[in-house]
């Protein structure tokens, strides 16, 4: 009895040891990252999120759309991330290091959003057309599962009132009746102000050539 707890803490002790490894490495890999500044364009990258959409990410993540949205784009060799014109390079970890909670997602119902506010990605997309997206889903991507999520919106009559800068143009079936407009409440404004903030656009140098592939030495080369 007396050497099974010797045993009993002896095995505690090695598991303990090789798990406080394991977090102290990545603690000293991952968690000194920060901002990185290019030489050329006196850039700071990542950008810091503004006020507008860390509120926005807050409805994010009250909405559950980590559920069906992932936000990792994988690399090239490791999915078809890329060609399906989710990233223009896979993610990095100092991408994320902004993000005190990291939405990385595990069901993908829905495309990858790490890079949903990139206009050289998706052109023509801007927060119109997010306001359509989450109002009437079918009226800018007819066939998708989306849920529509009218609470985001207020529906009131222009009659005797200053038409709202902010009012949304549906069309189709998903149309206010004449006379009245869809205009997007503050919460809707913030999460599209944090889905248009999710653009990595930005590669890394130290991070492109560490993930860059080796070069296969040539035959007969000296």
């Amino acid at each position: 009895m007396k050497n099974g707890l010797i045993l009993f803490f002896g095995v505690f002790l090695a598991l303990a040891l090789s798990w406080a490894g394991l977090l102290l490495a990545a603690q000293q890999q991952l968690g000194s990252l920060g901002q990185f500044k290019d030489p050329v364009e006196e850039t700071i990258n990542p950008q810091p999120m503004s006020g507008v959409a860390h509120e926005g990410l807050l409805v994010y993540q009250d909405l559950g759309c980590v559920t069906c949205h992932t936000q990792q784009v994988r690399r090239e060799g490791f999915g078809a991330d890329l060609a399906r014109k989710w990233g223009t390079r896979g993610g990095y970890a100092r991408d994320y290091i902004r993000d005190q909670t990291v939405l990385f997602g595990s069901s993908r119902l829905g495309p990858d959003l790490r890079n949903a506010g990139s206009a050289d990605l998706h052109a023509g997309v801007d927060a119109e057309y997010f306001y359509r997206l989450l109002y009437a889903p079918q009226s800018v991507a007819p066939g998708t599962n989306m849920p529509a999520y009218p609470f985001l919106f207020d529906v009131h009559p222009t009659a005797g009132r200053q038409p709202s800068d902010y009012a949304v143009k549906i069309t189709g079936k998903a149309a206010p009746p004449a006379g009245y407009e869809v205009v997007p409440t503050a919460r809707a404004r913030e999460l599209v102000a944090y889905l248009l903030s999710l653009k990595d656009t930005y590669d890394y140098p130290i991070e492109k050539s560490r993930n860059a592939p080796a070069e296969t030495p040539k035959e007969g080369g000296h």
